[in-house]
């Protein structure tokens, strides 16, 4: 008898020499002084139960839940507590964070820890799980992911999700998980206006998940259905006009999804009969780019009868590169542009674009207004404190034009400052080249 006193003597002077982390450490999943145990199925082995011994104060102090649970009005009385709403390996995992502040993540138990921090109420064991998460999302799983991260109210792990998706827009809608999402979310992607996917994948990917609805509820995936079980915010919601005609033809028509009328109407536009079919938007996605708009204000008519050149100089503080700039237009009318970058000092020219473009309806973070859009395609380098004169010869009827320009604008980290060239129609406060698309080096 008196060896053990000494025993167990030794064993509390140990204890008494750690914090008091350390000393919840130490009785972790151990029997001594445990007056409680959790029977948990164990579904690695064969779902029988395993028993969890725990210490009724150690939970109630980290748990408000485990709190009324124990001391509550209507505290349980009995020693043991069955658990049916997770795995053994999960609850002994939540067990070691209470008692050990370690959370041992891993792709297999981080959704279900999740759902234990949320219902015994531990936000810092939640914080751990959004933090691994968005730490090891991608395209691959983000679909797989978002339905949780809604659930469970996670805003910064849900916010994450869609700049995953929106930034990967192609490889996500490919995914496995994509097949699985709700109607609602797929109305919420097509109407995201910041993907990056050409809009015929995305039609592809939006016919793939209608089929596969139409499979799950028993249905016969023609045309007709899918329409139904999309509905039309949806269909609405896909950029039909961004697509090039062959493609629409080859891809779109033969689903026979679209209506004859919106078929015709979208003929009709690619043959530059209309400016816009009804009901369908055709503004370009941001996905990722920047757009900068240097106006602050539309209105018109600008007019080219001087044949003076219409210029305008700038210079970032950062390199980027330029995807496109954009020039002001009038309805149902077609120009034609001689764009050309030179260095202002110097005056090397640097790059040239040339063609005849149909003013559309642009989208503005200022109003939408009418005009087109001159792609850089590779986009076009800019370099940090170097000055650009870009230089416009532009044919055509009277367009719109901008006013109140600023002379420097901030956006995305860039500062762009603008500047006036020689014997120009377009100057820093009113004229031409309402907008720069732009990615940051």
């Amino acid at each position: 008898m008196m060896s053990l006193g000494v025993v167990k003597t030794d064993l509390w002077q140990l204890r008494a020499t750690r914090n008091i982390r350390e000393r919840c450490k130490s009785i972790f999943n151990q029997e001594l002084l445990s007056d409680v145990k959790f029977v948990v199925r164990d579904f690695q082995g064969g779902s029988e139960s395993k028993k969890i011994p725990a210490h009724k104060l150690v939970l109630a102090i980290s748990s408000p839940v485990f709190f009324a649970m124990f001391y509550g009005e209507l505290a349980e009385t009995n020693d043991s507590v069955e658990i049916f709403d997770c795995e053994y390996e999960s609850m002994l995992e939540l067990f070691r964070f209470i008692y050990c502040d370690e959370a041992n993540l891993n792709p297999d138990n981080v959704m279900q820890m999740m759902y234990l921090a949320k219902k015994y109420m531990l936000p810092s064991l939640a914080g751990k799980c959004s933090s691994y998460l968005q730490k090891n999302s991608d395209a691959s799983n983000a679909f797989q992911i978002l339905p949780d991260a809604q659930k469970y109210e996670e805003k910064g792990l849900l916010e994450h999700c869609w700049k995953v998706i929106e930034k990967e827009t192609e490889k996500a809608v490919k995914s496995d998980g994509f097949a699985t999402i709700e109607r609602l979310v797929l109305q919420e992607l097509v109407e995201n206006d910041s993907l990056n996917i050409k809009e015929v994948e995305l039609f592809k990917a939006v016919d793939c998940w209608a089929e596969k609805e139409c499979e799950k509820q028993g249905f016969v995936a023609e045309g007709s259905v899918k329409r139904r079980i999309l509905g039309e915010r949806i269909m609405k919601g896909i950029r039909f006009p961004l697509m090039e005609q062959k493609e629409f033809e080859s891809v779109v028509l033969d689903r026979d999804i679209l209506t004859k009328k919106e078929c015709v109407d979208l003929m009709k536009y690619f043959n530059s009969e209309v400016t816009i079919p009804v009901g369908f938007c055709g503004a370009k996605r941001a996905g990722h780019l920047n757009v900068m708009t240097r106006f602050r204000r539309h209105f018109g008519e600008w007019r080219y009868n001087s044949g003076k050149a219409n210029s305008v100089r700038l210079m970032v503080d950062k390199n980027i590169k330029l995807h496109a700039v954009r020039l002001f237009g009038s309805e149902n009318s077609k120009y034609s542009v001689s764009l050309t970058i030179k260095l202002a000092i110097g005056g090397v020219s640097k790059a040239t674009n040339v063609g005849n473009f149909l003013s559309k309806i642009v989208q503005s973070e200022i109003g939408d207004y009418q005009g087109f859009e001159i792609v850089f395609e590779p986009p076009f380098a800019l370099q940090e404190n170097r000055r650009y004169d870009f230089i416009a010869h532009i044919t055509g009827p009277p367009s719109w034009c901008g006013g109140y320009g600023q002379s420097s604008v901030v956006h995305s980290g860039v500062t762009f400052r603008f500047g006036n060239p020689l014997q120009s129609e377009t100057n820093v406060a009113y004229g031409q080249f309402s907008e720069f698309v732009f990615t940051v080096d």
